[in-house]
């Protein structure tokens, strides 16, 4: 079926049904931002393979809402004639739908796919017009969608305490207080990350995140209970939850929500999907922040332990790519994914690696200004002489997650190339150095990495950072680097850096290092607690796009105190030409 006839036999249905149309997300059941194959009901609907975005078909319209990372990619992807392209934050879905739709119109939508949130906002805005917003009893793509993939059956694993740091009964004991605190008698897990920190166990139904898919009831009495098929449970995990767990059939999930009857409830609105709180009509539903989000972000001494090893391990494969890379790129013959694939055999080369922690984005060229390119080998470019080359790769290993972005020079830069990267960088350095008191957001951080494009004119339409879990999501809430985030950043907390710059149809620049918070060195003088970063990563960056006339005494010192790390925990890992390199690409700049 082409997408235009999938779009037909939709709306044959949705007359069928006494629709006016369907809200179609990019996420499953699971809110999560890597779905299984047979939950990619935007991709197969519209086309557009990005991790984030939004459908709303009606009768007679299409729309398509993606954030500031995709918006060349959605109209190389989608055709525009079946679905008009908006961007998220200026024209949100909420305002379309009081804009197109009228008095007794009906949108519907999958209780399981919104969140209880999206679903208020959403039927707000169907109020205001006098439509209105309906669940269906099944999504309508699934009916249309003949060959949709099967659900996953991957077996589950245990996290070894060796690399958790904390027993599923002490992570239990201290969810149980904290119900205790916010006076609410259970809470519901719908995040998969959250469900497998709590249990300690990893799942494989999903590409790149080890996440479990499954919802999960914790009580403040009582043992906890995992909604799981057990077909799923080998049984050395089946004994590690025993003692804690009562798993329970996935289809019992809906009557165990209602058996909670007038309980007091916490769910977090803002992921729950919004069947769960119409299961829960008679509960006193307490919309907080999932009570797993915060502990799982402040990671333990044993994590962080293991985020400092999975880096020195990444850094050597990266090494020795970006050493190889140097050599064959100026002969020819190389495509972004070739280049790719090559770096993921170097981290296979480790032993060690479990999976990518997410698609490799190898961009060359105008490709490169593309912030979540997404390659593919049928239709890519090659490296070319004197164009910059992006990888933003990362990998799961089983003590820590690794997300690592490097830009590179094949050949000669322009000016213009070594002013921008050299701008980001900067920006990169700033937050890296920077000391900051106890209380402070990602917002108020996030002007650091952008101060130097903003001297010039420029700026890039992402977030600086976000956060990392341990063997788990690459991409982990609650706290961010962007301009609007308001969650105070924490010890233990592990953040990407991430500055860009993006020159649609030429080239792009983007350099990424991971963070850890920790407490910092009181400053003489000085009144508050601070905290700091601890650069995790450990690869060199690409000196021959660098300006050193545009850094400063204090961030060309940082830029040679880190290659002398780099070089000192890295190169031990290698030897010969590597070597040879990677001294050189850690030269001191004074």
């Amino acid at each position: 079926m082409t997408h235009k006839s999938r779009v037909t036999a939709l709306r044959l249905l949705f007359r069928k049904q006494r629709l006016t149309g369907l809200i179609i997300p990019r996420q499953d059941e699971f809110q999560g931002e890597y779905v299984a194959a047979y939950a990619e009901r935007l991709r197969w609907l519209t086309g557009f393979a990005g991790s984030w975005g939004m459908a709303i078909l009606t009768l007679n319209k299409g729309a398509i809402f993606v954030d500031g990372r995709y918006t060349i990619q959605v109209r190389q992807q989608v055709d525009t004639k079946l679905f008009t392209p908006h961007h998220l934050v200026d024209e949100p879905p909420a305002t379309w739908i009081a804009e197109n739709l009228k008095k007794g119109d009906i949108l519907g939508y999958d209780p399981w796919l919104l969140t209880a949130d999206q679903a208020e906002r959403f039927a707000a805005a169907c109020t205001k017009v006098g439509a209105k917003l309906q669940p269906v009893a099944s999504n309508p793509i699934d009916a249309v969608w003949e060959d949709q993939p099967k659900r996953p059956t991957a077996s589950l694993s245990v996290q070894p305490l060796q690399f958790a740091g904390q027993s599923v009964a002490d992570k239990l004991a201290m969810i149980s207080k904290l119900l205790a605190k916010a006076g609410a008698d259970a809470t519901v897990l719908t995040q998969p990350d959250s469900v497998a920190w709590a249990f300690n166990i990893r799942g494989h139904d999903v590409p790149y995140t080890p996440v479990v898919l499954a919802y999960a009831i914790l009580k403040k009495k009582g043992k906890a209970e995992l909604f799981i098929d057990k077909a799923k449970l080998p049984e050395d995990v089946q004994a590690h939850l025993k003692k804690s767990v009562t798993v329970r059939k996935p289809a019992e999930f809906e009557s165990s929500l209602k058996a909670l009857g007038k309980s007091a409830v916490q769910i977090d609105g803002n992921w729950a999907p919004a069947k769960i709180k119409l299961a829960l009509a008679k509960a006193k539903i307490i919309n907080a922040i999932d009570l797993c989000i915060l502990p799982k972000a402040r990671k333990n001494k044993t994590e962080q332990e293991g985020a400092r090893a999975a880096h020195r391990r990444d850094g050597v494969a990266m090494s020795r790519f970006l050493c190889w890379l140097e050599e064959a790129a100026p002969q020819g013959g190389l495509t972004e994914w070739s280049v790719a694939e090559k770096l993921e055999q170097f981290r296979k080369d480790t032993g060690m690696l479990l999976d990518l922690s997410f698609d490799s984005i190898a961009g060359a060229g105008p490709n490169a200004a593309i912030p979540h390119y997404h390659v593919n080998p049928d239709d890519c470019l090659p490296l070319n002489i004197n164009e910059i080359f992006l990888i933003d790769s990362g990998g799961q290993y089983q003590d820590g997650t690794t997300d690592i972005t490097r830009t590179v020079i094949v050949g000669e830069p322009t000016e213009e190339m070594r002013d921008r990267f050299t701008r980001v960088l900067k920006g990169m350095i700033d937050v890296s150095r920077i000391r900051f008191p106890k209380g402070t957001c990602g917002s108020q951080i996030d002007v650091l990495a952008r101060q130097s494009l903003w001297a010039a004119g420029l700026d890039y339409d992402h977030g600086t950072g976000h956060g990392v879990g341990s063997y788990l999501s690459v991409h982990e809430g609650p706290a961010r680097i962007n301009k609007s985030d308001r969650i105070p950043l924490e010890p233990g907390m592990i953040l990407s850096n991430e500055p860009g710059f993006y020159k649609q149809n030429e080239f792009g620049i983007r350099i990424e290092n991971l963070l850890l918070i920790h407490e910092a060195k009181a400053i003489d003088g000085g009144e508050r607690p601070m905290l700091g970063f601890e650069t995790l990563t450990l690869c060199p960056i690409e000196r021959r796009l660098i300006d050193t006339k545009l850094l400063t005494r204090d961030e060309l010192h940082w830029l040679d105190t880190y290659h002398a790390r780099v070089l000192k925990e890295v190169g031990d890992h290698l030897s010969g030409d590597e070597l040879t390199w990677l001294r050189k690409a850690c030269a001191p700049f004074n």
